[in-house]
């Protein structure tokens, strides 16, 4: 299963996101272009340490269950996936070239990941491993999204 901690995968996604333009459209879900952008960038702070939530108590009762159904294939992320609530973007417009930028750089930066105690909101304690290949699933899903 691909994973972002793998060079390879990086690179794929990174080269994934400079097709995006502003003008690139969702073929699902109601966030335009900036939003998925913020939306990712916070998640990936989030999934690097940066920014922590509280769990939730769903998450609690089946997050793990849930994580293993997510990740026992290759298969995208199903379209219109819930997400946590912080990471709903309410702004519709922003500076769309420099929030690419830190996307990309962000993702960059999984090349150093160190936060191998990582407690996800819904999902739980993640292994390296998981994360990795959740983070994958992640962008790939809003990628796939907006044609990128």
């Amino acid at each position: 299963m691909n994973s972002i901690f793998e060079t390879e995968t990086r690179t794929e996604l990174i080269n994934r996101i400079h097709l995006l333009n502003e003008n690139s459209t969702a073929q699902w879900g109601k966030m335009n272009i900036y939003q998925m952008l913020k939306h990712c960038t916070l998640w990936e702070e989030m999934m690097q340490g940066k920014q922590k939530y509280k769990r939730v108590l769903l998450g609690r009762l089946f997050g793990k269950m849930a994580l293993k159904t997510v990740l026992k294939d290759e298969a995208p992320l199903k379209h219109s996936t819930p997400t946590i609530p912080a990471l709903i973007i309410k702004e519709k417009d922003g500076d769309f070239l420099n929030l690419k930028k830190e996307w990309i750089s962000r993702i960059e930066g999984y090349t150093n990941f160190t936060n191998t105690d990582f407690v996800h909101v819904f999902f739980g304690k993640m292994t390296k491993e998981q994360i990795g290949q959740m983070v994958y699933k992640h962008i790939d899903h809003h990628l796939r999204q907006f044609n990128g």
